[in-house]
């Protein structure tokens, strides 16, 4: 990635007037645009709707950056940022923070989308019906590579030790859990539960958040020597994803189109999850701290309860080694009409 060029445009030239909407927004043609990667975590489903609206409507190309390459997943992250192949990767506090205290990753945490982690171990009501951390004890536990240190988090955290569960490696597919081959699956609250509620399978769902691991995810993470060398892009960056998720939580109807007529068009997702999924990560995505303070903005107490999640998993690191919010907070301070789009 090369360094940022001179003259990148200002916000209030480039955002619509709209943030409700995905009203298109036009670059200046005669500033030259700095290209970015970002690695996302998943598959183009709806977990990346502010993502598309940013694209679709303009926001990447009036902030002076283009083009923006969306690399689909599943990955953590952590091997592109640090290769470099990616600028921006969208992980999680867990995988992020394992790799800067056991693997010394220079990487941080800029910001996080769901102020809230979706991670769940789900099960089938009225089969195994995992409702508590106990109730794993002696049952198959579907995981999926990328999420073994999740879940490896979420056994220390309730005390619960690596050989009183089997771990049965999966992909993300949750058929192995209808048919029987694990009692439990790491999901998504967004994603697998409700692909299973549409073809009318019930769920028991064991939320990571609520049982000792309510740390931030769908956080955006960078390496500290992008930071340090191309700041005005990620900065930018943040600010056209700012807009572009204020656009997807007013326009369900728009995200859904956009990943089943769109990015994610050869994927045959169901619109009914897809809807149900956008609605339902919406809830992750605002909180009383956006509302007060703007998208991504993670608060002391939620750093703190961040950080207490990955000590109870063995995961030791300090705030300034996992976050550097200073980004955001240059763009709320330029820019404080975008404060207003987190409510």
């Amino acid at each position: 990635m090369s360094a940022l060029l001179v003259g990148l445009l200002a916000l209030a030239g480039c955002s619509s007037e709209d943030p409700g909407t995905s009203a298109s927004v036009s670059a200046d043609p005669t500033v030259q645009t700095v290209p970015a990667t970002v690695q996302l975590s998943w598959i183009f489903n709806e977990e990346f709707a502010g993502e598309y609206f940013a694209e679709t409507a303009g926001y990447y190309a009036a902030a002076g950056l283009g083009p923006v390459q969306l690399v689909p997943g599943p990955s953590a992250g952590v091997p592109e940022l640090i290769s470099g192949t990616a600028d921006v990767a969208f992980s999680d506090a867990v995988t992020i923070g394992a790799a800067v205290a056991r693997e010394q990753a220079p990487l941080k945490i800029l910001g996080a989308v769901f102020q809230q982690n979706p991670f769940a171990v789900i099960s089938l009501a009225g089969g195994a019906d995992i409702a508590t951390p106990q109730d794993m004890i002696g049952k198959r536990i579907g995981v999926q590579d990328g999420n073994s240190a999740l879940f490896s988090a979420l056994l220390a955290a309730n005390g619960i030790g690596a050989d009183e569960v089997t771990v049965v490696p999966v992909q993300f597919d949750p058929a192995p859990l209808v048919n029987g081959e694990v009692d439990g699956f790491v999901a998504y609250l967004t994603n697998e539960p409700l692909v299973l509620e549409a073809r009318g399978i019930a769920t028991t769902t064991l939320p990571f958040a609520t049982n000792g691991l309510p740390f931030v995810a769908k956080t955006i993470t960078a390496a500290d020597a992008t930071i340090a060398e191309n700041r005005e892009m990620l900065k930018s960056f943040l600010r056209a994803e700012i807009q572009g998720w204020a656009d997807a939580l007013g326009n369900v109807d728009e995200t859904v189109r956009l990943v089943t007529a769109q990015f994610g068009a050869d994927l045959d997702l169901d619109p009914v999850a897809v809807r149900a999924g956008a609605e339902e990560q919406n809830t992750l995505v605002v909180s009383d701290e956006t509302v007060a303070n703007g998208l991504f903005t993670i608060s002391p107490e939620l750093q703190e309860r961040t950080l207490a999640s990955l000590s109870a998993a063995g995961i030791e690191v300090a705030a300034d080694d996992l976050f550097d919010l200073s980004l955001l907070a240059e763009v709320y301070a330029e820019f404080p009409e975008l404060v207003a789009l987190g409510s």
